[in-house]
């Protein structure tokens, strides 16, 4: 049937709606977004990339109060450059994975050096900053400067998988970057828009384990949907552990020194974490990660 005067034309359903599906998803987005600071229109593009940052592996309810707290402290890349890296390590907290810290040090520090404390604004400049990787690149160009870059990570790349694909999900690769290019808007600012339309969705609407289809405002055009929903081709990761791993034994011992405002003798440590071979392995994993210092006394700290 021919489309009627004045009507947009919808693809057929089930179909991947390449062109149409930021129509869909920017107005959906408009509505339904979570309300969170680094989406301000104010929002500075320093506090984008430690939002991006602190958001690797740690979920939004967490970094909220620690994105508060280290943003006052430190508003701007300069700020924090003055500082140690160990008062980065200290503030960090039990966000996890705390070398994340030492890398937004080494970033701030970069940023002063190399372009006068202003973070840069392309992808290969942001590339070059420490610890800063493509997606955390791309994530801040589109995000902070409104600029038309493809950015994926698993929530982007589920989305993508089903409604495009019709697949299940698979691991973020680098053709992924085509394809999600391929499916932005011409326009910067709507492309952008876009992008964190795609990751708000997986996150919130096509999640990995209970999607809301119903919910979901791309949920004619779905590929997957279309082909009844098929299981994955390749088993889920299993969840890691946490009671007794070298994670939770180095997470511990650095708390310690979190919370001393020196050095700390050999003994606070053992009381902390009393199986004697997992300790010195973990303490000797903090020294080799930058994250501890022994000093020739035999006392531990956090880096100067």
């Amino acid at each position: 049937m021919p489309t009627a005067p004045g009507a947009t034309a919808r693809p057929a359903a089930g179909r991947p709606a390449r062109a149409h599906l930021a129509d869909l998803l920017v107005p959906w987005f408009d509505a339904a977004a979570r309300d969170l600071p680094w989406r301000a229109p104010d929002v500075d593009p320093w506090a984008v990339l430690v939002s991006e940052v602190m958001l690797q592996q740690t979920p939004v309810a967490r970094v909220l109060p620690a994105y508060a707290a280290w943003l006052d402290r430190w508003p701007t890349p300069g700020a924090l450059a003055a500082d140690s890296p160990g008062e980065a390590v200290r503030l960090w907290g039990n966000l996890g994975y705390p070398r994340r810290a030492l890398r937004l040090h080494a970033s701030a520090v970069a940023v002063v050096e190399r372009h006068a404390g202003s973070l840069p604004t392309t992808v290969q400049e942001l590339l070059a900053l420490p610890g800063v990787g493509d997606y955390t690149a791309r994530a801040v160009a589109a995000f902070a400067y409104g600029q038309r870059v493809p950015v994926v990570d698993t929530n982007v790349r589920r989305v993508v998988a089903r409604a495009v694909e019709g697949q299940a999900g698979a691991p973020v690769t680098r053709r992924d970057l085509a394809l999600v290019e391929s499916l932005l808007p011409e326009e910067p600012a709507r492309a952008a828009r876009a992008s964190i339309a795609l990751m708000e969705l997986g996150a919130l609407i096509c999640t990995a384990r209970a999607p809301r289809c119903p919910d979901c405002p791309v949920q004619r055009e779905c590929a997957w949907l279309a082909a009844g929903r098929p299981a994955p081709s390749t088993p889920a990761r299993r969840s890691q552990t946490w009671t007794g791993t070298d994670r939770q034994a180095r997470g511990r011992l650095l708390q310690v020194l979190r919370d001393d405002a020196g050095p700390v003798e050999p003994e606070r440590l053992d009381r902390a974490w009393e199986e004697p071979v997992q300790r010195q392995r973990a303490l000797a994993g903090l020294v080799h990660d930058g994250l501890l210092v022994r000093g020739a006394d035999g006392r531990y700290a956090l880096p100067g």
